[in-house]
C-alpha cells in the first residue's frame, strides 16, 4: 500500500474502497456513486488505474496499490501531474481530483516514450471520471502541460528506451508494467481498466 507492506484480514465481500477509507484511513480516495460510474474512487493496482468500488479487497491481495496519498513526494510536494493541474486550474471543488490524478497518472506514464497524448485521447481516457465543475478543458491543458514537462526531463539518449522517468509514487522507473490485472476489473473502449 503506497510502497509499504500491509497485512490484514478482509471480509469476503469487502470492497477495496472500504478497506482504504475505513480500514486504513486513506480518505483521499473518494466514494461517489458506488457503482463504478463516477471515477472518484480510482486508485492504481499494479500500475493500472481501477475503480476501487468495483474491486474486492481480496482480489487486490499481493498487488501494489497506490492511492492519491502515495502520489506526492516524500517531502510532501505535488507530483508533476498534480502541479500541472494546479497551474491550469484543473481543480475546482476537488472532489473528483484524486480519482482523476490516479487515472491520468497512468496515461502520462504510458505515453512518456511516445508523442504526447492528443486532446481527443485525453478526453477518451477521462470517460470514466465525472467532473461537475471544470468542463474538462483545464484538466486537458493540465495533462498536456504535465506531458510536456515530463518529456523535457527525459535525457535524449534514453527518450526512446524503456527506462523513462516515472511520476512520483508510481514505483521504479525501470520496473516493467504488469502483464495483467485482477479479473474483476473491466476494460473501457479506450483500453483503460475501469
Amino acid at each position: 500500500m503506497n510502497g509499504r507492506p500491509e497485512q490484514f484480514a478482509a471480509e469476503p465481500n469487502e470492497l477495496l474502497v472500504e478497506r482504504l477509507r475505513d480500514g486504513l484511513g486513506l480518505t483521499g480516495t473518494k466514494v461517489g456513486c458506488d457503482t463504478g460510474q463516477c471515477g472518484t474512487c480510482v486508485v492504481q493496482l499494479d500500475g493500472r488505474s481501477v475503480k476501487s468500488c468495483l474491486i474486492l479487497t481480496a482480489a487486490a491481495a499481493g498487488s501494489r496499490v497506490t492511492t492519491i496519498e502515495g502520489v506526492t513526494t516524500r517531502g510532501g510536494e505535488l507530483s508533476g501531474l498534480q502541479e500541472a493541474l494546479r497551474q491550469e486550474h484543473g481543480t475546482q471543488c476537488g472532489f473528483c481530483t484524486p480519482g482523476m490524478v490516479m487515472a491520468l497518472g497512468e496515461l502520462v506514464e504510458n505515453t512518456a516514450d511516445r508523442d504526447a497524448p492528443t486532446e481527443p485521447e485525453i478526453r477518451e481516457w477521462l470517460t470514466g471520471n465525472l467532473c461537475r465543475c471544470t468542463g474538462y478543458h483545464s484538466v486537458v491543458r493540465g495533462v498536456q502541460r504535465a506531458c510536456s514537462a515530463a518529456r523535457t526531463e527525459i535525457p535524449a539518449e534514453i527518450s526512446g528506451a524503456a527506462a523513462v522517468s516515472a511520476p512520483a509514487g508510481s514505483g521504479s522507473a525501470t520496473e516493467p508494467a504488469p502483464a495483467s490485472v485482477s479479473a474483476s476489473a473491466s476494460v473501457s473502449a479506450s483500453g483503460k481498466e475501469v
